[in-house]
């Protein structure tokens, strides 16, 4: 398939090994296997994954430290075509971001055919001229390998359709562990020379309270998408230790605000009798505590801030 960049080859002094470090990030649709695939590489699980299109609004990257490099995985939030202001700005970061890193790596799933959502991201891609494309085929478990290979076929068609070639076409299945670490072997070569630049043991450099109000989005839309589909953000005020607290006890004080564009939405939030609003925190709680490892008291209120998809100024203050 794609031939190896001729910048990989150059001959190193002999017995002084190179370590390299730089920045890769997955794209494809929605539910192409981006955050299995993280996890699977990163043996641990990081990113919040949820089926659902742009529930990864931030920038949680997960870290392979190998010996020879070190491989930081920055999560873009999915391209799709803007319908608010909130989507443009959303397509700017993708975009900026694609331009920053070192690899691009597609996935696309083995038993799907290519349709044109895929050929909307390729063309983009397309337009980024300079970093190094590899596509990853997903979900090969799930073929046979004559389908496997008619897929291989046309990814490799569809960059030369867009005048690009693809630095490598990697088949993964993530599930059964099939080739992942063969992908951190391709993608590491494409990644600058250089020292590692997140200290050994760091596996996500996620401020906490983002990851924490991501969870408590989840639960938040969890059973309500068709109704809300993405007019839920969520704000944590302040994470604080409760003082006098023994230090064999402690407890995490968590304060959040899930902001939604209209009153009409604060009883679908809250439920009958506040009963929804209270199996959210319970929920989020306890997803909480197993990613910081600590007992929290979880205080939540719903706030409107009205139409704030496609006002700058509250973008702003709710972090995009």
């Amino acid at each position: 398939m794609g031939a190896m960049s001729a910048r990989t080859q150059q001959s190193q002094p002999s017995g002084e090994a190179v370590h390299r470090a730089g920045f890769a990030c997955f794209v494809g649709r929605p539910n192409a296997g981006k955050s299995t695939l993280t996890n699977a590489l990163v043996g641990k699980k990081v990113a919040i994954t949820a089926d659902q299109p742009q529930t990864t609004r931030h920038t949680v990257r997960g870290i392979v430290h190998r010996d020879d490099a070190q491989l930081i995985l920055v999560d873009t939030p999915g391209l799709h075509k803007p319908r608010t202001l909130l989507g443009e700005r959303l397509n700017d970061v993708v975009r900026t971001t694609w331009a920053e890193v070192d690899v691009i790596g597609f996935c696309l799933p083995a038993n799907e055919k290519l349709g044109p959502g895929d050929r909307f991201i390729a063309k983009e891609l397309a337009s980024i001229k300079k970093t190094p494309k590899i596509a990853i085929v997903t979900k090969t478990d799930l073929v046979d390998s004559k389908q496997l290979a008619e897929q291989l076929i046309a990814i490799d068609q569809l960059g030369k359709e867009l005048g690009f070639q693809w630095a490598e076409i990697i088949p993964v299945s993530a599930v059964g562990d099939k080739q992942v670490g063969l992908l951190a072997d391709l993608i590491v070569p494409l990644l600058p020379e250089g020292p590692a630049l997140y200290p050994e043991g760091d596996l996500t450099d996620e401020p906490e309270q983002v990851m924490v109000a991501e969870l408590i989005r989840e639960a938040a839309l969890e059973g309500v998408r068709d109704e809300l589909p993405h007019s839920i953000a969520v704000v944590v005020e302040e994470m604080l230790p409760r003082e006098d607290r023994p230090a064999d006890k402690p407890l995490l004080d968590i304060h959040a605000f899930v902001y939604i564009e209209r009153p009409s939405q604060k009883g679908i939030i809250i439920g009958p009798k506040g009963k929804r609003l209270k199996e959210v925190g319970i929920k989020s709680r306890k997803q909480i505590e197993a990613l910081l490892g600590t007992p929290v008291y979880l205080d939540l209120h719903v706030k409107v801030a009205k139409d704030w998809q496609r006002d700058p100024r509250q973008l702003r203050k709710l972090g995009f």
